[in-house]
């Protein structure tokens, strides 16, 4: 089963529904315990980075999902995915959970709209598990003004705005898309799909 992490930061409804379309069993909880014992774990993510990572704090949940993420697949959307790197600095610099080498920072992108706003298409550097069914110059939904800065080997698809944008990564187990997968149309339900079938055990999971 997969579970959804409530923590008070995420847009829980858009992903539950393509969950639900996908015909996948998931549970939408901030339970400890139901992380512990559920077969892969989704954390969405909608707003800053310093209150995403305060309200993790206060339920109890960074150690545990610095913990399960050595167990089991972990797929972080958006903000969900930013705070998976070592520390951001949105409004000042703060620890995020460390699952992923790298830190997040402003988009650099003299004379463009700052949020990156908009559909973007990926370039595949490196294939994962995720990308599965993917097309280089398929097309995904961003929303963000903030960027991961990692190295080259844990970037799976990047896209262009400004700078190059990383927006598929990966570590292990651990997966983050600085789109959104549940709003990217077919494109994201097979990201989607590819994540659910690492989680029942129906592909293959590289490791670093």
């Amino acid at each position: 089963m997969l579970a959804i992490v409530d923590y008070g930061a995420g847009n829980l409804f858009s992903v539950q529904n393509a969950l639900t379309y996908l015909n996948e069993t998931f549970c939408t909880t901030r339970d400890p315990a139901v992380l512990q014992s559920c077969d892969g774990i989704i954390l969405p993510g909608v707003g800053a980075f310093p209150d995403a990572m305060r309200r993790l704090e206060l339920t109890g949940l960074v150690p545990i999902l610095q913990q399960e993420a050595r167990k089991k697949p972990l797929l972080g959307i958006c903000l969900g995915m930013q705070i998976l790197f070592e520390r951001g600095f949105e409004f000042q610099e703060t620890a995020g959970l460390g699952l992923i080498p790298g830190e997040v920072r402003l988009i650099q992108a003299p004379g463009l709209k700052i949020p990156h706003m908009g559909w973007n298409d990926l370039e595949i550097l490196h294939s994962c598990p995720l990308t599965a069914g993917i097309q280089a110059g398929d097309y995904v939904y961003f929303v963000h003004s903030y960027c991961a800065h990692t190295e080259e080997k844990y970037l799976s698809c990047v896209t262009q705005y400004g700078e190059q944008i990383p927006a598929l990564v990966w570590s292990g187990q651990v997966y983050g898309a600085q789109f959104h997968p549940e709003k990217s149309g077919e494109v994201g339900l097979k990201i989607l799909r590819n994540f659910a079938r690492l989680v029942n055990g129906d592909g293959d999971t590289p490791c670093y």
